[in-house]
């Protein structure tokens, strides 16, 4: 079993206020506008990074496993940029896992982590629960102008809705997502880890 956790939030969002603004013709500054706005772009971004099951702008993740897995593996949330490995014993004392042993491979998506040839896991008893925390950084780098326009552009339309459609009420229901935005994503659309 494994479970993943958010360990640094990106910095920044793929779209910006200013980018939101021009998509929606929106030309007033009101403070509370702005702050909706930024709210929307960030629920929009995690709405659209897990129908991808990627990552868009460079965060942090702890992966908890309770055992070795089989090698090589692969790591969730592409596109991968590193990882680090930390394991603990039953007396709770944790140790680093040499890069020695192990290869990240950044290029294939997901990517992937392979012990080198003829090294083993350690024999260390792990604890029973969440033995072994893999770190890795994901996203495809710091900056908006790094995230694919395809994806930009999914993120502005689901805004878009959201802004239009900001309560749901009996006289105008909330509609579905817009299938622009599933048809965007959909071609680099990662299958889900086993």
């Amino acid at each position: 079993m494994s479970r993943l956790s958010l360990s640094t939030a990106p910095a920044k969002e793929p779209v910006t206020v200013t980018d939101m603004k021009d998509h929606l013709r929106i030309d007033t500054d009101i403070d509370l506008e702005v702050e909706e706005i930024k709210s929307y772009i960030s629920a929009a971004r995690r709405w659209c990074e897990n129908f991808q099951h990627r990552a868009y702008i460079t965060q942090t993740w702890q992966w908890a496993m309770d055992r070795w897995p089989d090698s090589p593996f692969e790591v969730p949330l592409p596109p991968l940029q590193s990882a680090t490995i930390a394991y603990y014993d039953t007396d709770e004392t944790s140790a680093a896992f040499s890069t020695s042993y192990y290869q990240t491979d950044i290029i294939s998506e997901p990517g992937r982590i392979s012990l080198v040839w003829d090294a083993a896991y350690p024999t260390t008893t792990l604890r029973p629960i969440n033995g072994i925390i893999i770190t890795f950084i994901a996203g495809y780098g710091t900056g908006e102008e790094d995230v694919p326009e395809n994806i930009r552009q999914a993120i502005k339309l689901l805004v878009g809705h959201m802004y239009e459609n900001r309560e749901n009420t009996w006289i105008k229901p909330l509609e579905e997502i817009p299938m622009g935005v599933e048809s965007l994503l959909w071609q680099e659309r990662v299958r889900v880890l086993g």
